[in-house]
């Protein structure tokens, strides 16, 4: 039944990871914006590239955040990011300048302290990872990228170049900064993922097959998601790839990914966001 809980007081800006684009088909959030909407939020998307840099991507969300204020005469919004979509929130918050216009950032599954996994990656030749870009870049130009840069998104998730952006781009004072880690409960839970999280595992600790809980955690709140079934919550599962809920148990942990999203913006409304 459709409600206000997630009516907040700023319209939502959804921005996507590396990797996908914001299309009708297949939609990036699966169920996700239909709930929200279904319960009184007013969404919008960033609409940035999948492979551009941090930094292009920021620029290009900053030339979008400032068409939706005009469109709707709102003072402020609510950025709910996923993956490097938080990195580039955040960039367009704080060395962007534009945070006196954000309420709040909330981030999903997002490398705030990048990957020692990727910084073991670079260790393979350059080669290797300069044939892989050229392949990716060339490919994603072909479904609407303007500037993709598959090496340099590779680069910005190492430990080092991570520590440099967080020196950059520090929290805002006066944004609510809150951050989401996912938990996969065993490899074989995402397939898509499954030799991804056991590596990252033997590194990094608890992931979601891509992202461990250490990197992302920031901000004044932090959550770890894990659901109540064995499968837990991977990278995908975090913006509702399946279309469907994750466990049909009752009980403790998350069961939709989607209700954590209607408890998100009702928290933000809650805040007076």
């Amino acid at each position: 039944m459709a409600d206000a809980r997630c009516q907040t007081k700023y319209p939502v800006l959804m921005i996507h990871g590396a990797g996908f684009r914001d299309l009708r088909w297949p939609v990036y959030w699966g169920r996700i914006p239909r709930v929200l909407a279904a319960h009184g939020a007013k969404l919008f998307y960033g609409q940035q590239d999948c492979w551009a840099s941090t930094a292009v991507n920021a620029a290009a969300l900053k030339e979008r955040a400032e068409e939706i204020l005009r469109e709707t005469g709102a003072d402020k919004l609510n950025l709910v990011a996923h993956s490097k979509g938080g990195l580039e929130a955040r960039m367009l918050a704080s060395s962007l300048g534009f945070g006196d216009r954000i309420a709040s950032v909330t981030t999903i599954a997002t490398p705030h302290r990048g990957s020692k996994t990727v910084d073991r990656l670079f260790a393979i030749p350059q080669g290797v990872f300069n044939f892989a870009a050229f392949a990716v870049n060339n490919w994603i130009r072909l479904v609407g990228d303007r500037r993709p840069d598959f090496l340099d998104v590779c680069k910005g998730f190492t430990t080092e170049h991570m520590a440099e952006f967080n020196r950059q781009n520090p929290d805002v004072p006066g944004v609510f900064y809150q951050s989401f880690a996912c938990v996969m409960g065993h490899p074989l839970a995402d397939i898509h993922l499954s030799t991804a999280n056991f590596v990252v595992g033997r590194i990094e600790g608890e992931n979601d097959g891509l992202v461990s809980v250490a990197s992302a955690r920031w901000g004044e709140q932090c959550t770890v998601l894990r659901s109540n079934g064995w499968r837990g919550i991977s990278h995908l599962d975090a913006i509702d790839l399946r279309r469907a809920p994750l466990s049909r148990r009752k009980g403790a942990g998350v069961s939709d990914i989607a209700e954590v999203y209607v408890q998100i913006l009702a928290d933000l409304k809650q805040r007076g966001l």
